[in-house]
């Protein structure tokens, strides 16, 4: 029965092979379904349906890929246009996830639209996650996602690197890119894990890769070294369960040294090359936190320094409170928490539970246990990090269980 549907099949399409896949097909379609359903009335019939049909989705998935092959083999140049060889190595030049990361930050795009899709794209980061980390609602970021694929969809770009004339104009939303990726695996927005490493891997390893391909861009190395240094830490903030240890209680030896000593030799080097950007100056205080032997040993007069200049530089309100919680460890915390005052009425702050964890912190570093106590609960109904969620709550009933033992 078989050759008489191949038959039929080669006949009416003149396509041997392909009709080969579908008769393939359609006989693994009547393996599955005729010992449920029952032997149909006119096996033979229905099997040339069934082969029938999927011939049409095959040839019409050939002729598209054929399509899609004519259009890239017009747009590149004929000494572009290779297959690497199997044991040929990757490099930055032909990874193709950097390749992507810079087409969808085309200057055809919107830079918030651009991040957005590349952190889609490459990040795989879904759109509420990308929401949240832009501070805006789920709908929204789905609406700017959608335009920017259809926008990169009628654009025509070759997906290709751009040339080193092009790279310049997108560096700045691929560094924003790979930043926000890293910044999602080292504390995920949402879940039940704190971090997600395999993302943050795959960040630092696309910034050694943009390293690499431009290794006199000292905001790219800044970059890579705030990443390397950040992500040291990692083995010390979370306990055995999974809970969240902060960075005053973490047990310091258990962080990455060589990633550190690697960090603080690209910043080190970084610096005086200039121009100093963003990611630079947030390097060094990275530095500053790991080459510290302790909290209380830590340089805070010279990171609220440099946070003074960050916010300058590239002001935000995640700066702007990481500014004062830097003031209250310099000028106490009374300074600390009317530094946070000022920042309650900014929208993208002011139900966010970053904002409520500091100021329940500073409370805390003030003697202030009721208000402290309010704070991290408040806080922990904000974040939808589950560890966080924790890490919040049970700061909250320490607190209240101590007040409970005083006289």
């Amino acid at each position: 029965m078989a050759p008489q549907v191949l038959g039929v099949l080669s006949r009416r399409f003149g396509d041997f092979a392909t009709a080969e896949d579908a008769v393939q097909e359609a006989l693994l379609a009547a393996a599955t379904q005729w010992p449920t359903e029952g032997l149909p009335a006119n096996p033979r019939g229905w099997l040339i349906q069934v082969g029938y049909r999927r011939m049409i989705e095959l040839v019409r998935g050939e002729q598209a890929r054929r399509r899609r092959e004519d259009l890239v083999v017009r747009r590149d140049p004929d000494d572009k246009r290779y297959a690497p060889a199997p044991d040929e190595e990757l490099t930055a030049e032909r990874d193709d996830t950097l390749v992507l990361l810079f087409l969808c930050c085309h200057p055809a795009l919107a830079p918030t639209s651009a991040v957005a899709l590349t952190l889609r794209a490459v990040g795989g980061l879904s759109t509420a996650e990308i929401a949240r980390a832009f501070l805006v609602p789920e709908a929204t970021m789905a609406q700017r996602i959608s335009r920017a694929k259809q926008r990169i969809r009628t654009s025509g770009l070759p997906f290709r690197m751009p040339e080193p004339a092009e790279r310049a104009d997108r560096l700045i939303a691929v560094r924003q890119v790979l930043y926000l990726v890293f910044t999602e695996g080292h504390t995920s927005t949402a879940g039940p894990d704190l971090r997600r490493v395999d993302l943050a891997a795959e960040a630092i390893r696309l910034t050694r890769a943009l390293h690499m391909l431009l290794p006199n861009d000292s905001e790219s190395a800044g970059l890579l070294a705030l990443m390397l240094l950040t992500e040291a830490r990692g083995p010390a903030r979370t306990g055995p369960s999974g809970e969240l240890i902060s960075l005053a209680d973490q047990d310091r030896s258990r962080w990455d040294a060589t990633a550190i000593a690697e960090g603080v030799a690209l910043v080190t080097r970084a610096l005086p090359r200039g121009p100093v950007g963003p990611y630079q100056v947030q390097a060094a205080i990275a530095a500053l936190h790991d080459e510290a032997s302790s909290t209380e040993q830590t340089d805070w007069p010279q990171i609220l320094a440099l946070y003074e200049v960050l916010e300058r530089m590239a002001g935000s309100p995640v700066v702007a409170l990481n500014r004062a919680v830097a003031t209250a460890m310099v000028h106490g915390p009374a300074a600390g928490l009317a530094a946070l005052d000022a920042l309650a009425h900014d929208p993208q702050l002011a139900g966010h539970h970053r904002l409520a964890a500091a100021r329940a912190h500073l409370h805390e570093m003030a003697g202030d246990q009721a208000q402290a106590i309010a704070g991290y609960r408040v806080a922990a109904a904000r974040t939808s990090s589950r560890p966080e969620q924790l890490y919040l709550t049970m700061r909250a009933a320490r607190l209240a269980a101590q007040s409970v033992e005083l006289p």
